[in-house]
């Protein structure tokens, strides 16, 4: 007879093996039988997983799939909380010598503001720090209250009636110009980094209306951390090649999912099948013909939807196809919006990118022009 140590040193085992465990949503896994091909639910309740296989239901007992689940998940809990941390940049050290003995040394005065100038007492020389809003006539605060409005749910428009309120006069063209140069900065900088997300991808599309015309935004989002890993604007609905959809996503993620959720349309089958299939294990499981209610559902892509739905009625409609709009909400919606879902992170948070600084705008774009 097994006892409970022996149990929980055979969980220890199948959860150092690969391809054992699968995760089917959050409160419901599969782990693998040892001694057959056959696969055992495991589903969480208030006392704890419980197991499908015959030592939980008839001898009553921790069995060894509850052990291999829940170290299992204590090793991912582990992982997701190394952070890749993007730091504020210094301040307080030379931009010349990178030395810490600087002071301040007067201030700049500008026709649209002041700006404080530092001197170095090791290389003797004087400077200010601005780095990412060189040669803006407007302050960093100002420029990223600007995208925070915007993304949010303000009109161009009405973003320069709050700014007036604060007394700073701008036209609402100035306002676009400043989002299309610091989405497309920030867009090179966070391509370089790789977003720790889950094994579960869910695809989708809404219609929109871009220069007057019908277009599509399809869209491939995580599962559990909700990150926007890709999207793709198509001229229509089920004949669209979505191939470059999930070879965007495979770059970004560097790895393919273990699970494809999407409706039943043709051009996402297709796609699964050119792009994810293989004959290697783990092989991806394509879940189609998905429904809102039941087991299976697209609830949260549909949530994702009604966002952009939200943001294109204030627009309504874009200007043109390579609009910087989209990619400029995909940024605030992975890095900057947090979300009741996950208890409160942003998307990249859950994904193990950690943006410090009150004010995460300004920290993402002096990053950006650093590196």
């Amino acid at each position: 007879m097994q006892t409970p140590d022996s149990r929980r040193e055979k969980g220890n085992k199948i959860a150092e093996s690969e391809n054992q465990i699968k995760c089917i949503d959050d409160g419901h896994y599969q782990v693998k039988s040892q001694s057959s091909d056959k696969w055992y639910d495991l589903i969480s309740t208030e006392s704890g997983w419980k197991c499908s296989c015959p030592d939980a239901i008839y001898r009553k007992v921790c069995c060894k799939h509850s052990h291999c689940l829940e170290i299992s998940l204590t090793i991912r809990k582990t992982v997701e909380q190394q952070q890749l941390v993007i730091e504020q940049i210094n301040s307080s050290i030379c931009i010349q010598c990178k030395s810490d003995k600087i002071v301040k040394h007067g201030i700049r005065h500008n026709k649209y503001g002041d700006i404080q100038r530092f001197s170095c007492k090791a290389c003797k020389k004087r400077f200010t720090i601005n780095l990412g809003f060189e040669k803006m006539k407007f302050s960093p605060q100002t420029i990223t209250s600007a995208l925070q409005l915007y993304f949010t749910g303000e009109s161009l428009r009405n973003v320069t009636k709050f700014l007036r309120l604060q007394g700073v006069e701008v036209d609402h063209k100035t306002v676009y110009r400043w989002i299309k140069k610091y989405v497309k900065l920030m867009e090179n900088y966070l391509e370089q980094i790789i977003p720790q997300v889950s094994d579960k991808w869910r695809a989708d599309e809404i219609y929109l209306k871009i220069a007057g015309n019908t277009k599509y935004l399809y869209c491939l989002l995580d599962d559990q951390t909700r990150f926007l890993i890709a999207q793709q604007i198509a001229d229509t609905k089920y004949t669209e090649d979505v191939r470059p959809l999930f070879r965007k996503g495979k770059e970004v993620a560097q790895k393919r999912p273990e699970f494809l959720i999407t409706d039943g349309a043709r051009n996402f089958y297709d796609a699964f099948n050119r792009e994810f299939w293989t004959n290697n294990n783990p092989r991806t499981k394509h879940i189609r013909h998905v429904h809102f209610k039941g087991d299976i559902n697209n609830n949260k892509m549909e949530r994702f939807n009604g966002e952009i739905r939200d943001r294109e009625k204030v627009m309504r409609g874009l200007k043109k196809v390579d609009t910087p709009i989209l990619t400029g909400y995909q940024i605030f919606h992975n890095y900057i919006r947090r979300h009741e879902g996950l208890d409160g992170k942003t998307p990249s948070e859950a994904c193990g990118i950690k943006i410090e600084g009150d004010n995460k705008w300004i920290t993402l774009i002096q990053n950006a022009s650093k590196n």
